[in-house]
């Protein structure tokens, strides 16, 4: 099964983490990883090494983290390119439905099916509730 490493600015990692867990149920082979305020880069590259080293990652690692750009994505980044693992990604924005749908597909997808699965969750996982609700009544009169 792939692993899962979840990288974010403060404890949004070890939060959002407990929360899918809440719903989905606790999930081996997974990781967070927190950047907190007085840590360089060079910390977060440590902390996922660290993690790397305690997880099984023969099947491919997916890296899931807050922002484009941000330190835990430019850690992540070096760590990917660093790898031997040809089976390893990073997805961006990550959020409740992501994750989710990851834990749901991670048994039976590869490392390229997740980063699917992940992206098409996230920006499904995106709604109006007026938009909702005008598809709603848009089907009705249909």
């Amino acid at each position: 099964m792939v692993a899962i490493i979840i990288g974010t600015h403060g404890s949004f990692s070890e939060q959002i983490l407990r929360s899918a867990e809440m719903i989905f149920g606790k999930q081996e082979n997974v990781s967070s990883v927190t950047f907190e305020t007085g840590e360089g880069p060079e910390d977060l590259v440590v902390k996922y090494k660290t993690k790397l080293e305690k997880m099984d990652c023969k099947e491919g690692v997916l890296f899931l983290v807050d922002l484009f750009g941000g330190s835990p994505f430019n850690a992540a980044s070096r760590v990917v390119t660093e790898s031997e693992n040809e089976n390893i990604d990073i997805v961006t924005g990550i959020n409740l439905p992501m994750l989710l749908e990851v834990y749901g597909a991670r048994s039976f997808s590869s490392i390229k099916e997740l980063v699917n699965t992940a992206k098409q969750a996230g920006n499904e996982g995106i709604k109006s509730l007026k938009d909702v609700l005008s598809e709603q009544e848009d089907e009705e009169i249909l």
